[in-house]
């Protein structure tokens, strides 16, 4: 709900009117719009169904739902956490705190175990899921972003158009798939969750999330998620880009939040009409 016009919304030092809140809401719309790849694709919508409180310095990084429960990494350095989070009420249930000079990233289970990446120290760390306890670290190259797990690999995201496939066991990179939508590389691949067979990626800095197959890379639907931040629930927080999404098989809820974002979103999706030629 937009406030009424006129309305000052207090955030920290800053204050924000209605009226250019709702401004930036339009461009937003127009930019969501603009980002999301001319091609075959078919183009997704959502329905917000339920709205559940998340943790606004909580700077998620990567989510997942396991076995009826939810977990969370968050970065920046020196608040860089694994933890498990009450979808009820928000409230963090456990953490383990990384090392003051690592920034979290994505998050995975395989089952037994917690896989957790780093932004730029090239190393990942493995936790018993049921304890927080580490179990081993390994190395990567280059940068780590998003990370998910297929049922028998473990895929990440590096911010580039590029996905690697992971042996469980020794984290060595088994195969690489470009992502393409109508041909075009796709970059700045961000937080992923394995969906019924298709990897679900967000865009960093945009309100959008790539369906891909995983086998080609291609890019089969594209996730609008335009406006579901909205200026009510954002008041009063410094949030950050969308990143976080996860999903429950048994179930089929999927879930979206953002980096400080005071909301985690269960939403629901349907096609929009295909564009006229």
């Amino acid at each position: 709900m937009t406030p009424p016009a006129g309305k000052v919304l207090r955030r920290g030092r800053r204050t924000v009117s209605a009226a250019a809140l709702a401004c930036l809401a339009a461009l937003a719309f127009a930019c969501s719009c603009d980002a999301i790849p001319s091609g075959p694709a078919v183009r997704k919508t959502y329905t917000v169904v339920n709205k559940h409180p998340h943790d606004p310095e909580a700077f998620t990084q990567g989510l997942l739902w396991h076995d009826g429960r939810l977990y969370e990494s968050t970065g920046l350095k020196g608040a860089s956490t694994v933890r498990e989070v009450s979808l009820e009420d928000g409230k963090v249930l456990r953490s383990r705190a990384l090392g003051g000079q690592y920034f979290g990233e994505g998050l995975a289970c395989d089952g037994d175990r917690l896989v957790q990446l780093t932004w730029q120290h090239g190393k990942g760390f493995v936790y018993r899921r049921e304890t927080f306890e580490p179990v081993s670290e390994f190395s990567y190259l280059g940068e780590g972003w998003g990370l998910t797990f297929d049922g028998s690999r473990f895929i990440l995201s590096d911010g580039t158009s590029n996905l690697r496939f992971l042996d469980p066991e020794t984290f060595a990179v088994v195969k690489t798939v470009q992502v393409t939508s109508g041909g075009k590389p796709v970059g700045r691949l961000n937080e992923l969750e394995w969906v019924e067979g298709r990897i679900y990626a967000d865009i960093w800095q945009e309100d959008i999330i790539a369906v891909i197959v995983p086998d080609t890379g291609e890019v089969e639907a594209w996730i609008d998620l335009t406006g579901i931040l909205t200026p009510e629930d954002r008041a009063g927080h410094r949030v950050d880009v969308l990143n976080g999404i996860a999903y429950d098989p048994a179930t089929k809820r999927l879930w979206v939040t953002g980096k400080k974002w005071p909301v985690l979103y269960e939403i629901t999706l349907r096609d929009l009409p295909a564009a006229a030629e």
